[in-house]
């Protein structure tokens, strides 16, 4: 058995197709599949179900690709342990994020690549489930992710910062004056919010009930960087994280507000698979984590355009 033949199953069912697995591991399709049929005589056992195309794995097709994530994952652990001995560490680590913890991963990447100059970082915009998924299957090192997701099993976690909510609302709008807004006030404006099939709409849409309002937005996007479109025109109105902040700002004429009420979100935090042995740049980056400061540095963010007013904690 060839370590070749278990990346080429692990790309096939990433792919659920010949052609663009064997694009995604730069050979032929010819020799992907014939690399899995030989595969398939060494174990013994049928791997693919094969009709006129791809049609999925056998029940040992799933056990040999559990087996393959992770003999590929300790395989990559060897290299990583060996690379740090030589006096550097090398590879590339794979990092997930849920869409609204993107705007904070550079507080961790920059640091870490600081330090592992030859260490590169892939990072990758997924959601909750994605996120439990690559984990468990070794396909990612570590994730950004909210902490209290039923899916997520058998990790190791360290908080990183819990989300705050406030109001960009332009300067000139209904609330020019106010030093502060409530949920309910929000509610009234034009709105741009995420939409609801995103996490962070749903938590958003809980404070605003209990306001005792509901939001209607005009605008709804899957993406901060689409929120930040719209309100580049002066129009809009939006509810955001903190955190979104240190990527984006304040558009010009426009101002934060601190949300009275039910303004705090939950934590969000870095998980790493509970898996031995582990990922050495997973380890890294987990020091990095504990030394980075990001809750401290997206409150101090919040501050400077609150003004420098408190309350931010």
């Amino acid at each position: 058995m060839l370590l070749r033949q278990l990346e080429y199953l692990v790309a096939l069912a990433r792919e659920r197709h010949f052609t663009r697995a064997a694009d995604a591991c730069f050979v032929s399709q010819p020799s992907l599949s014939a690399a899995i049929r030989k595969l398939e005589h060494e174990l013994d056992v049928p791997i693919v179900r094969r009709g006129r195309r791809y049609e999925g794995l056998t029940p040992e097709g799933e056990r040999v690709l559990a087996w393959a994530h992770r003999i590929l994952a300790e395989r990559d652990a060897l290299r990583q342990e060996l690379s740090a001995l030589r006096g550097g560490l090398t590879g590339t680590l794979r990092l997930g994020a849920i869409p609204t913890a993107l705007t904070a991963a550079s507080l961790l990447t920059t640091p870490f690549c600081a330090k592992h100059p030859m260490a590169r970082v892939s990072l990758e915009s997924l959601s909750s489930r994605e996120i439990t998924d690559g984990l468990a299957e070794f396909e990612l090192d570590a994730a950004m992710t909210y902490l209290d997701e039923d899916t997520l099993r058998h990790i190791r976690t360290i908080p990183l910062y819990e989300e705050r909510y406030v109001l960009l609302t332009p300067d000139e709008g209904p609330l020019a004056g106010q030093r502060s807004a409530r949920w309910s006030q929000a509610a009234a404006l034009p709105l741009c919010l995420l939409s609801p099939r995103m996490r962070n709409r749903r938590i958003m849409d809980g404070c605003f009930a209990a306001d005792g309002v509901a939001a209607t937005p005009a605008v709804e996007s899957d993406t901060v960087a689409g929120l930040y479109a719209h309100l580049a025109d002066g129009n809009w109105s939006s509810v955001i994280s903190h955190a979104w902040l240190h990527m984006f700002g304040v558009p010009e004429g426009m101002r934060v507000l601190p949300l009275e009420g039910p303004a705090h979100g939950p934590r969000v935090g870095l998980v790493l698979g509970d898996r031995d042995p582990e990922s050495v740049l997973a380890r890294e980056l987990w020091e990095t984590a504990r030394q980075a400061g990001v809750r401290d540095t997206l409150d101090d963010v919040l501050r400077r355009h609150l003004g420098g007013r408190a309350g931010t904690r």
